[in-house]
């Protein structure tokens, strides 16, 4: 009799227990799918931020910032052939001193894009000294510590003083003497409509990495 007691204690230790070790295994089996679960979520969401940083950084160039590449000598000291820029374009207003990319190609002879620097806007009265070398804007000359020399080359484009005409600019390079720009007649006025954006960051030299001024 006491044997059987013990058999029977035995076959419910035993039933016990496997029900036991089942519901432990049901516990981790679980907490191991929920562990997967977890972690596939978490890579779905890495990838939908990088997804959508990527989308935001391409937006960005495309409506507000462009990349562009310096080519000639028009603008040293202040860029060099082969400058890497960021310009803006978004809700852009042209003013005065900014330095400037517009699209000339079908607009005059000269037919390509040019990067100068603004001397004046619409309806501002510009006088330029070739002898003294001075720019005068509306009667007050100008301070241009960015020029690689005094403006003495006059391309012919105008009988000074000269009024810009609206919706138009008069634009310069920074050399000055080396530079095809407002002054000549193949330039001229500017179409603000045609202006690309404004230098605002040079990327390239590393050495130079920094705001354009």
């Amino acid at each position: 009799m006491f044997e059987r007691r013990s058999v029977v204690y035995s076959a419910r230790y035993i039933m016990e227990t496997n029900q036991e070790s089942t519901s432990l295994n049901d516990i981790v089996n679980t907490e191991n799918i929920n562990r997967k679960s977890s972690f596939g979520g978490d890579v779905l969401e890495w990838l939908e931020a990088i997804a959508i940083a990527v989308m935001i950084v391409l937006l960005v160039f495309t409506f507000v910032l462009r990349q562009v590449i310096v080519q000639g000598e028009s603008m040293v000291p202040t860029l060099q052939s082969g400058d890497k820029l960021i310009i803006s374009h978004l809700f852009y207003t042209p003013k005065q001193g900014d330095i400037v990319v517009v699209n000339c190609e079908g607009t005059n002879k000269l037919n390509k894009t040019l990067i100068k620097r603004v001397i004046a806007t619409e309806n501002q009265v510009v006088d330029i000294d070739f002898t003294e070398g001075t720019v005068t804007v509306d009667g007050k000359v100008l301070k241009e510590d960015y020029i690689n020399a005094l403006t003495t080359k006059n391309d012919g484009g105008f009988s000074y003083p000269v009024t810009v005409p609206k919706g138009s600019l008069f634009v310069m390079g920074d050399n000055r003497n080396h530079s095809t720009d407002s002054r000549n007649s193949e330039v001229g006025f500017l179409d603000v409509d045609d202006v690309l954006g404004k230098a605002i960051f040079r990327i390239l030299p590393i050495s130079k990495f920094g705001f354009v001024e």
